[in-house]
């Protein structure tokens, strides 16, 4: 690999020299790779209905209702510029608002702040700011509604990028409903598609153009922690001081000019060396017990920074296999915190004092954080 450029080391961690291209991420290489067509079938196609708590008709419902919006309006997981992530337009009944008094002017620190209150006051938990380092866009969409290939760029000077976070339940994620837990994923993939596309609305209002996406266009993890969110992690997740990994993230592309914030890392990649409790609890052993590399295991890693890579052969191939998501990872690991003085404690150790970590860990193991909470908590039946 290159040395770093003098962007990448702006950005404060490290960029692979070269854009992924999205046809090989697991779960569009899923349509187009051979070999994952009986997972496929198996996640997409089958019901997995069991005679049990939590995997039930009544609990697939729920959870098919939370992914509605996404899956009928956003879209966001089959293509881009599309549904409620259009990359253009605006309401009928606010064409004339927009047409009227010209742009909104203003320095790039305070349309910062307007941006970020517009997006907290329309459902963000987090939100952030940062500059788009170009390869952290797909170099090519793979389309799944039209099974088409093409190459993928933004609109020229859209190089600012709004990155907001959405909390998922901590609750329903501690379910040891699978499906309960798929539902919290649901609910955020909806609410991700509502928030960014009311997001870019309000950036056109300023006069503005503005590109919405979810898990389309671009990484969502690299653009959160270049705006501050939070770290990655062994698991391959963001990792957030507030929620840890409990967040679905979305963005919104813009050429408004924006104050940027930074990379703040607090402690995670060196808790992640000692703790590998996700890594233990996986059910695929998908997750890396072992060190950072530069290399992922196969094509649907964007190899070339060094971090750990998650095996997403085998973490699609379990899904498949129990034909719903799985989150264990984020339920098991210990920053999947509420707030409180406890845990905000945590934090400020693992942040300032390391050599706390492996007891921080045991603690953790100990106090049954790792244990599932019953079905009957989430339909309110004990």
């Amino acid at each position: 690999m290159s040395r770093p450029s003098k962007q990448e080391e702006m950005v404060g961690f490290p960029v692979p020299d070269y854009r992924f291209d999205q046809k090989n991420e697991m779960f569009k290489r899923a349509f187009w790779d051979e070999q994952f067509e009986t997972q496929r079938t198996r996640f997409y196609n089958e019901v997995g209905f069991q005679d049990k708590p939590g995997w039930g008709k009544v609990d697939f419902s729920i959870r098919n209702a939370a992914w509605n919006v996404e899956w009928s309006f956003g879209m966001g997981n089959s293509r881009s510029n599309s549904g409620l992530y259009a990359w253009e337009g605006i309401h009928p009944k606010a064409e004339r608002f927009v047409r009227t008094g010209g742009r909104v002017e203003g320095t790039p620190s305070e349309m910062s702040n307007v941006v970020k209150k517009a997006a907290l006051h329309l459902g963000a938990d987090l939100v952030g700011i940062c500059r788009v380092h170009p390869n952290w866009v797909y170099s090519h969409e793979y389309n799944l509604i039209t099974q088409e290939h093409y190459p993928l760029e933004l609109p020229k000077g859209c190089d600012n990028a709004v990155v907001m976070a959405i909390e998922m339940d901590y609750h329903t994620l501690r379910s040891s409903s699978m499906v309960l837990q798929g539902f919290a994923t649901g609910h955020a993939y909806s609410k991700m598609a509502f928030l960014a596309n009311m997001v870019a609305a309000f950036i056109r209002g300023l006069g503005y153009r503005a590109v919405p996406c979810g898990n389309d266009t671009a990484l969502s993890i690299p653009l959160a922690m270049a705006a501050g969110l939070g770290e990655w992690s062994r698991m391959g997740l963001l990792v957030t001081k507030k929620f840890g990994p409990r967040v679905r993230l979305c963005k919104v592309f813009t050429d408004l000019p924006l104050a940027h914030d930074h990379f703040e890392p607090f402690g995670v990649v060196e808790f992640c060396k000692t703790c590998k409790t996700c890594a233990s609890n996986c059910p695929s052993q998908a997750i890396s017990h072992g060190q950072m590399t530069t290399e992922g295991p196969n094509i649907s890693s964007h190899s070339g920074a060094l971090k750990w890579y998650i095996n997403a052969e085998k973490c699609y191939t379990y899904w498949g296999t129990r034909r719903t998501d799985c989150t264990q990872c984020i339920r098991v690991c210990p920053f999947n915190k509420m707030p409180g003085k406890i845990h905000d404690l945590s934090r400020f150790l693992i942040k300032r004092a390391p050599l706390f970590n492996r007891l921080l860990v045991k603690l953790d193991e100990v106090l049954g954080y790792q244990k599932t909470l019953p079905v009957s908590r989430f339909w309110g039946k004990g």
